[in-house]
């Protein structure tokens, strides 16, 4: 019976960090066009990936209130292989647009690209918070 337990803790445990996606975290973004950037939690909803700005910092580096905080600016990210998330969408707050937009993961390195009637524009490089 205690190996059964054992056994049923383990592979619990095991599970939930093996399913655990690279992308999972909290991203800070590249400086907008005002030198703004924020931090950006990316989790699963359902079966695909998105985004919440948790954090806004102005071109100072102090954090800041910002109307943004808590709304989603990557949603629909599906995970492919080689680090490549796409077929989402991205929101834009210093341009006020979205984009059809993908990732690309490498360690702790996320580049992130929007495109809008075949238009694309570099979000540039996200690092890794945590």
């Amino acid at each position: 019976m205690l190996k059964k337990l054992i056994l049923a803790a383990t592979l619990t445990f095991g599970a939930s960090a093996a399913f655990a996606d690279p992308v999972e975290g909290i991203w800070k973004t590249k400086p907008d066009d005002n030198g703004n950037f924020g931090y950006v939690q990316i989790k699963p909803c359902g079966a695909t990936f998105c985004g919440t700005l948790i954090k806004a910092f102005g071109a100072d580096g102090k954090e800041k209130a910002s109307e943004n905080v808590g709304k989603k600016i990557v949603w629909d990210m599906v995970a492919y292989s080689d680090g490549l998330y796409d077929d989402g969408q991205i929101w834009s707050p210093d341009r006020d647009k979205t984009y059809n937009s993908d990732m690309m993961l490498a360690g702790n390195k996320l580049a992130v690209r929007g495109c809008v009637f075949g238009i694309c524009r570099d979000g540039g490089t996200w690092t890794r918070v945590k």
